[in-house]
């Protein structure tokens, strides 16, 4: 009777899901750390790229500090691997990435508008530099975004959401798209209008 037990006990705990939370978990918490990593190379490019910039006769000034302001937005987050499990914090976290991205294409559009700046090496390296950075940061967003949606799908899923329950075990926050209607909305072409010349 003794061995029946601990054989239907051994059965129970192999199939409660409690080593594949902790597998998991360590996946989300590793490619959280990447994505932060690569981030963080982005936000150490700006002091170069805003010194870069200052240095263009009458460079437009409110870009330089919208771009500045975003980079010390983004600092006064406290980015630890216990964001992820705070939906509020991650969404500030998503926005202040969001607005650094933001002021950083500004930027960048901007700067075609000085020529003299856009062909200095320094400036043309910087935009390189910057593009594999956005590159990174996609390609490791994408690796979080795989690894929560194997840990949220073990959450939710019977019987190991019992486990979940159990030893607390919540779903954790993923990356979203600010303005998901805008997107899905198909765009408008009109080739009534002649092109401008």
């Amino acid at each position: 009777m003794r061995k029946l037990l601990l054989a239907l006990a051994a059965l129970t705990l192999s199939g409660c899901g409690y080593n594949d939370f902790q597998r998991l978990d360590e996946g989300v918490t590793a490619a959280w750390s990447e994505v932060l990593n690569n981030y963080q190379r982005r936000a150490d490019l700006i002091p170069n790229l805003v010194a870069t910039v200052q240095g263009a006769a009458d460079f437009e000034k409110s870009t330089l500090v919208e771009l500045t302001n975003a980079r010390a937005s983004v600092g006064a987050i406290k980015a630890t691997p216990e964001l992820v499990n705070d939906p509020e914090a991650f969404a500030r976290f998503q926005a202040a990435q969001t607005q650094m991205t933001s002021a950083l294409s500004r930027l960048l559009a901007v700067a075609e508008n000085y020529p003299q700046l856009t062909a200095t090496k320094e400036f043309g390296e910087l935009r390189a530099e910057l593009a594999g950075a956005e590159n990174r940061i996609a390609v490791a967003r994408g690796r979080y975004i795989k690894a929560v949606q194997e840990y949220n799908i073990l959450a939710r899923s019977f019987p190991t959401n019992l486990t979940a329950m159990l030893f607390g075990y919540k779903t954790k926050a993923n990356f979203t798209v600010e303005n998901e209607k805008a997107i899905a909305a198909p765009p408008k072409v009109d080739f009534s209008k002649p092109a401008a010349k």
